[in-house]
């Protein structure tokens, strides 16, 4: 019935149109949706990792292990497990089922990007700043390095020249990621190459060059069959994978062609973060140093919408994975948008008699319509609806064609509002407010001077309310 009651052209778009909510827990700085959709994980600047629920927009737990920023977040196939990287040279996997820490890592530098691995919950790959990546079993609390250096073919290697192996030597890993399956890592390079390495092995099968620039970003869609690449050339490619798992595959045989070229060639536009839609259908992107957010639809190539919402620039964006919906983190005030579609309703389809007006008419009632029914038969209707059996125990956890885990309910907790833990001071300033105010702004001692005009205020108001009762004749 609720379907029927939504306008059908309004539930054919793909995509939202309107800013509908602001969610605020401290300062955000990264959001991520878990694969059923329903949790929302963000990141902080004080390094809490705080659980949205999508659907109450409410505080579900708060994760507290890092003590600088958030850089970046990864659910785990199943959403049980939440791995989460920080400016503090710190990885923490997360055991949602008892809000601990199941796995720890210390690395030799600050994480760009930490991805998860959908095959094993305590494998992760670590790209890391100014050194090389590392792939970490937080099992087993093992690390391995594997080279950023791009394979190149018998002729190609006899063509280098000293100058260019060199070259290649200097190249870092700027990002990486895990394929659907986790046999393979793809890993963008500093010098816009993209590598393709087995897991098993940590050795590199197949490179290409896809960029002029740094390979700044790269998400694969939920089926891992598309990648988009954000590269530092100001444009934005799809690139279609093929099957990496398959055994019978040629290494040899591997050819990644560019789908799709995204880019604003009138205004030049740098891109923050980039997104697939939960269909991988469309292609989002935040732009640098502006407000707006673009969509693109990839079976035309061409631009279908353009987002425009809170005055603030907006850092990582994220796709609902099964719904039209958008959160975006905001540079400036930490706040997380959502985007998503105003469906009016059609009461006309409740009933086929039923009309809507556009203005009040008098209503004029049927003759048996308010007649009283015997109290015997309201009674017998009650009985006959307690008799019913509700089944109130019973979850559908069916998800996705496979078994999926829900994060238990905690009851006892005690900050689940949200709270504004930072305030702006100037653009881009932030300052935390002082614990002994019950969440006030922390106020600066004041001058003699501000003393001595504050004191002759209050005497000069004192003297307006004793003239005030004065002329009514009010004593005291």
């Amino acid at each position: 019935m609720n379907l029927s009651l939504i306008d059908p052209f309004v539930l054919s778009l793909d995509y939202p149109d309107t800013t509908t909510a602001s969610l605020r827990s401290g300062h955000s700085t990264c959001a991520r949706f878990n694969r059923a959709g329903d949790l929302l994980a963000s990141g902080r600047v004080d390094g809490v990792v705080t659980i949205i629920d999508v659907e109450t927009q409410g505080i579900a737990r708060k994760l507290r292990g890092h003590t600088r920023q958030i850089q970046s977040l990864s659910w785990s196939k199943d959403g049980r497990y939440l791995l989460s990287a920080g400016q503090d040279w710190k990885v923490i996997l997360w055991d949602l089922e008892t809000g601990g820490v199941e796995g720890e890592w210390r690395c030799g530098g600050m994480v760009y990007l930490a991805d998860l691995s959908s095959a094993d919950d305590h494998l992760a790959v670590l790209s890391l700043f100014d050194n090389q990546p590392l792939l970490v079993d937080l099992r087993n609390d093992t690390s391995y390095k594997f080279s950023s250096v791009p394979k190149r073919t018998r002729e190609e290697s006899e063509k280098l020249s000293e100058k260019q192996v060199a070259q290649d030597a200097k190249q870092t890993t700027t990002v990486a990621i895990f394929t659907a399956s986790g046999s393979h890592i793809l890993a963008g390079t500093s010098k816009g190459w993209l590598n393709i390495i087995e897991t098993a092995t940590r050795t590199t099968i197949y490179s290409t060059k896809i960029s002029a620039g740094v390979v700044i970003y790269l998400r694969l869609t939920s089926s891992g069959r598309d990648m988009v690449v954000n590269a530092q050339d100001r444009v934005i490619r799809t690139i279609h994978l093929p099957p990496l798992d398959n055994a019978t595959l040629d290494a040899d045989q591997i050819h990644l062609e560019v789908e799709h070229k995204f880019q604003d060639v009138v205004n030049r536009l740098s891109w923050n973060h980039v997104a697939f839609s939960g269909s991988g259908e469309y292609v989002m992107a935040s732009t640098y140093n502006n407000h707006d957010i673009y969509i693109w639809e990839r079976n035309h190539g061409s631009l279908v919408k353009i987002l425009e919402g809170p005055k603030e620039e907006h850092g990582v964006v994220e796709w609902h994975p099964s719904r039209p919906l958008i959160a975006a983190c905001g540079l400036e005030s930490g706040r997380i948008h959502i985007w998503s579609i105003i469906s009016p309703q059609r009461w006309s389809a409740l009933a086929p008699d039923f009309a809507e007006v556009e203005e009040n008419v008098e209503y004029e009632e049927a003759e048996d319509e308010f007649d009283i029914h015997p109290e015997e038969e309201r009674r017998q209707q009650m009985l006959d609806g307690e008799n019913e059996a509700v089944d109130v125990r019973t979850v559908d956890r069916k998800v996705l064609g496979e078994e999926w885990w829900r994060m238990p309910v905690l009851l006892d907790l005690g900050d689940a509002e949200s709270e504004d833990e930072f305030v702006m001071v100037g653009t881009g300033t932030m300052r935390r407010k002082s614990p002994g105010t019950g969440g006030k702004r922390e106020e600066a001692p004041l001058t003699p001077r501000e003393e001595e005009l504050l004191e002759r205020e209050n005497l000069a108001l004192a003297k307006k309310v004793k003239n005030g009762r004065a002329k009514k004749g009010v004593k005291g």
